[in-house]
């Protein structure tokens, strides 16, 4: 295809998107916090989590002494939760270093930041002359040039980088993707390169990019105890791995019998307990069914503090690191 950057180029300073939060800057913080907001997230949605991080840890340092539930409760609601953990263990690595790398193989060694990432960044932040392949790309190969296969993917990527303007060239790119050639219903008449577009010529831009085989989502169940005693809501934090890594949640328990049980783990007497509705939440491998049981606390008894619980206000619980669907209970319990 001739003159391909050029085209994306020129059509992404009269077309293109502009005026987002994080652009018109060359703070590498700043575009590496957007970058890994970015990671399989819409634009609106990362928006004004952006600037309500930015508000609160305006650089690196302010980054760095942060801890984890400060993380996490700004985080909540934007889901893939190890990627703010890693922002600030990378953070932590920055003020160490003392400086943040400008090549993308330095980039790419900070916690969290992959090869497209570390190449986005490189880009704006750098201005260096690196190839990106994210979801959005791969999509616009495989259409304008009928090229699928990550490795020659990222071949052609490297080989259509123009000599200058790797800025708006990248933005372009991002763009075309995201705005023009989408998953569903691509908007071609709007496309700078429709003219050579393979998967146009041939008939084939339903089939393009070949859609994998997907198996259907297994399903998980699980009970969450609603532990109210006075005003207050028993949480537990989840280990560091796993889904909702760190974040605070309702602890699980039996669908049945939860007075013994909530005696014998939580030193609890239930006075009674009810089913609330069904919540279905769907992660990347898999679908959650969640069967909560509201359970109201006569009195709890005397214990140690078992680590990693809590009992807080359920206006404070909602305020907390908590993922979307608990948020979501606890304002329907306040």
């Amino acid at each position: 295809m001739p003159d391909f950057a050029q085209k994306l180029v020129l059509w992404q300073r009269r077309y293109g998107r502009h005026g987002l939060p994080w652009q018109g800057t060359r703070d590498p913080y700043r575009i590496w916090l957007s970058e890994i907001m970015l990671q399989q997230t819409q634009v609106a949605a990362v928006i004004p989590y952006y600037e309500r991080f930015l508000a609160r840890f305006p650089d690196i340092a302010a980054l760095a002494v942060a801890s984890e539930d400060d993380i996490l409760q700004l985080w909540s609601g934007l889901g893939y939760y190890a990627r703010g953990r890693n922002l600030l263990r990378a953070a932590r690595e920055l003020v160490k270093a003392g400086r943040f790398p400008d090549t993308v193989e330095g980039i790419q060694a900070l916690p969290g930041v992959g090869p497209s990432t570390a190449a986005a960044i490189a880009a704006f932040a750098f201005g260096r002359r690196a190839a990106i392949l994210d979801g959005n790309v791969k999509r616009v190969l495989a259409r304008c040039f009928g090229v699928e296969g990550e490795k020659a993917q990222w071949t052609l990527a490297e080989k259509l980088l123009p000599a200058r303007g790797i800025e708006t060239y990248t933005q372009a790119l991002m763009d075309l993707g995201a705005t023009v050639c989408t998953r569903a219903i691509p908007a071609c008449g709007r496309c700078p390169v429709a003219r050579h577009c393979v998967a146009r010529r041939d008939g084939r831009i339903e089939e393009l990019p070949t859609a994998r085989k997907r198996k259907p989502l297994p399903l998980n169940r699980s009970t969450w105890l609603v532990l109210l005693h006075k005003g207050s809501v028993l949480l537990e934090r989840r280990p560091g791995a796993g889904i909702w890594g760190g974040l605070w949640v309702f602890p699980e328990g039996p669908e049945g019998n939860v007075t013994s049980f909530c005696r014998r783990n939580f030193s609890c007497e239930i006075a009674k307990s009810r089913r609330m509705p069904l919540i279905e939440h769907s992660f990347t491998h898999f679908k959650l069914r969640i069967q909560p049981l509201r359970c109201t606390v006569r009195k709890i008894l005397p214990r140690a503090e078992a680590p990693g619980r809590i009992w807080l206000e359920v206006e404070d619980a909602a305020r907390a690191a908590v993922p979307a669907p608990v948020r979501k209970l606890l304002l329907g319990l306040a």
